[in-house]
């Protein structure tokens, strides 16, 4: 077993003292994701109610949506590294603005809306590889779970909060609820514009006559990791919502999307430092295993299946989603604002993956009279697929670690080469 260092620090020793551009920065992921879904989870109601867009028209401007937001961050990544993270994050605040507006003169005439939301769901692209990569710049390794837990608690209590506070507003008043979600990415954009700048890319990497490749130095192993996990948790995602309204109501639905979210916020901050440790191959067993049980116990279709398989489904995704942005992190010789675009890329074509074969299937079991069959089957999946992950472990097998440590555990002198920090 490798050596530990006893005096490794605790959750509040990693993250204070904060310097006040990482605190705005932490304000930042709460704000921009407050705003966000104030807007973005009742589109499928505003365009089809308010726009009169058919429903048939509202999932393919809602799918293609999700795969913008998800997979452009590849490009974020790469404009990132080329132009630096500041300046990136304001380009894609000012694209995201102008996209709240566009809902402003949507009201007015209708087709803008469907440019709007290409127009946010691009914004968001950009933006969150560079802001991952500005919060974690100049971190040493051990204090980064740390830190990207926290803009992700911060990401996921403003998921929580916006829908609660725009519910009332988004059909009745929605010019005013456009306008003031405009004004808030007004103020973010110019509090960001203050920022001091970073460099994007590694001060050791050679200068190259020609660019890399959007792929290049992809680390493989957690790539596909990352894209299966997507898969199967936006089974979840995008179909929980159609099956508990029809066994409870709306309203409990919010509830398990409170519950979820509020287990984010607060348990990956305090795992962060065990997730780092764990080794990758039990974490992902851990990963897939709780989302195999989520899924499995949402068959039962009652209220306490309910709540119990969001539970469960969450606390896989803690340990997956945050372990392979580490392993990511260090298995690839590229900067991070390229590793988190490459990772937003794999997760595009897991939940894009999820929604077109995900879609049919729960079509076929709803018309057999027994969807509870689709929780079933994507439990199944949790189980079989991640074995075929073994031959990209043994094809991406890195070196030994001395005295017998465990594969994927990180180690102050084991970084692949990484720049501790960067």
């Amino acid at each position: 077993m490798g050596e530990r260092t006893t005096g490794e620090p605790g959750l509040r020793a990693s993250l204070f003292p904060l310097t006040g551009p990482l605190r705005f920065l932490l304000l930042s992921s709460f704000l921009i994701p407050l705003g966000s879904f104030m807007v973005l989870p009742f589109m499928s109601v505003f365009l089809h109610e308010r726009l009169g867009m058919g429903l048939g028209t509202v999932g393919v401007v809602l799918a293609a949506a999700s795969l913008v937001q998800f997979s452009g961050g590849i490009v974020g990544g790469a404009l990132a590294d080329r132009i630096g993270l500041r300046r990136t994050m304001l380009w894609a605040l000012a694209v995201r603005t102008a996209g709240f507006a566009g809902f402003l003169l949507a009201l007015r005439w209708p087709p803008l809306a469907v440019g709007a939301l290409v127009l946010t769901c691009c914004g968001a692209a950009l933006y969150l590889p560079a802001n991952k990569a500005y919060l974690v710049h100049g971190v040493d390794d051990e204090r980064r779970p740390a830190f990207l837990s926290a803009g992700n608690a911060a990401l996921n209590a403003g998921m929580a909060v916006g829908p609660l506070i725009a519910g009332p507003f988004v059909l009745s008043s929605p010019g005013w609820l456009f306008a003031a979600v405009t004004a808030l990415f007004l103020a973010v954009t110019a509090g960001h514009a203050r920022l001091p700048g970073t460099d994007g890319t590694r001060p050791t990497e050679p200068k190259e006559t020609a660019r890399p490749g959007l792929l290049t130095g992809v680390a493989l192993l957690p790539f596909a990791a990352n894209a299966l996990a997507f898969y199967l948790y936006f089974h979840f995602q995008h179909f929980l919502a159609v099956y508990a309204v029809e066994r409870a109501s709306s309203a409990f639905y919010s509830l398990v999307l409170l519950l979820c979210f509020t287990l984010v916020i607060v348990v990956q901050p305090l795992a962060s430092g065990l997730i780092r440790r764990m080794p990758y191959a039990l974490a992902l067993a851990v990963g897939f295993t709780g989302l195999a049980a989520g899924l499995a116990v949402l068959a039962a279709g009652t209220r306490t299946a309910l709540l119990t398989g969001g539970a469960l489904i969450t606390l896989g995704d803690i340990v997956l989603f945050l372990k392979n942005d580490l392993e990511a992190l260090r298995r690839s010789p590229r900067s991070d604002a390229v590793v988190f675009g490459q990772q937003r890329l794999a997760a595009g074509l897991g939940a894009c993956a999820s929604g077109v074969l995900g879609g049919q299937v729960y079509g076929l079991g709803e018309r057999a009279g027994h969807p509870g069959w689709f929780w079933l089957l994507a439990a199944a999946q949790c189980l079989l697929l991640p074995p075929l992950l073994l031959t990209l472990r043994r094809r991406t097998a890195r070196r030994p670690v001395p005295d017998g440590d465990h594969e994927g555990a990180l180690t102050r002198d084991d970084t692949d080469g990484r720049i501790p920090g960067r």
